[in-house]
């Protein structure tokens, strides 16, 4: 015979600080002495700067930081249906993308837009057949790591 007991993480944790409340450390209480003296402040109506929150926990002589790029997304025309980022045809990344999105909208009740060919029994092989046929209306978007983008139709690509 045996005895399952379940615990809480939860309960875990809040016994384990009721139990011993000494544990607290030089720096957790340091801590607590300075967030009560900012309520103070605050409540004093005195001005209160907040310090920069740190992004790592690691010594700063440690950590990188590069300094953020900004950029704005910029289509590139295109000269007719001239595919101008990325490779003429499909990605097997953008496949399973599309594929796997159209499956669980047939899985969900969506119509199907082409005829069912025989054989097709489950909605992965058909939101397949509906690609390799290019019945749907979907574009792909590629975009470059300067903010150039460009949008692909569907029938553009091999």
């Amino acid at each position: 015979m045996f005895l399952v007991v379940k615990h809480s993480l939860k309960d875990k944790h809040a016994a384990s600080k009721k139990s011993s409340p000494a544990r607290a450390t030089k720096k957790e209480s340091t801590k607590q002495a300075g967030r009560d003296e900012k309520k103070k402040k605050a409540a004093s109506g005195q001005v209160v700067e907040e310090e920069p929150l740190k992004k790592s926990s690691r010594p700063e002589d440690e950590v990188v930081t590069y300094a953020e790029i900004e950029y704005e997304l910029r289509e590139l025309p295109a000269q007719g249906s001239e595919i101008l980022i990325g490779p003429q045809r499909l990605t097997r990344f953008e496949r399973a993308r599309i594929i796997g999105a159209r499956s669980l909208q047939l899985s969900l009740g969506a119509p199907s837009l082409i005829r069912i060919p025989q054989g097709v029994n489950d909605s992965i092989s058909l939101a397949s057949a509906e690609l390799d046929t290019k019945a749907l209306p979907i574009s792909i978007r590629r975009i470059l790591p300067n903010g150039y983008f460009q949008d692909i139709p569907i029938d553009w690509l091999k």
